[in-house]
């Protein structure tokens, strides 16, 4: 428990909501969009493992112009 004491939480609560809306919103797009450029089952790992950079990586390579 000190170890959660000692956290700056002013510092790391807006990166955390940040990271939890980038997600929802790409998985979110990710469900109603048709196509990809890959397949929707890599984009899914991607986006959930590998933290912000995962949707934002979607957002700019994932999503097929049309």
């Amino acid at each position: 428990m000190e170890i959660l004491e000692s956290i700056n939480w002013g510092i790391l609560l807006p990166i955390l909501v940040i990271q939890l809306i980038l997600l929802v919103v790409a998985i979110i797009d990710l469900i109603r969009i048709e196509k990809t450029n890959g397949p929707k089952w890599l984009w899914v790992l991607l986006i959930l493992f590998v933290n912000i950079i995962g949707p934002v990586l979607y957002f700019v390579i994932g999503r097929r112009n049309q």
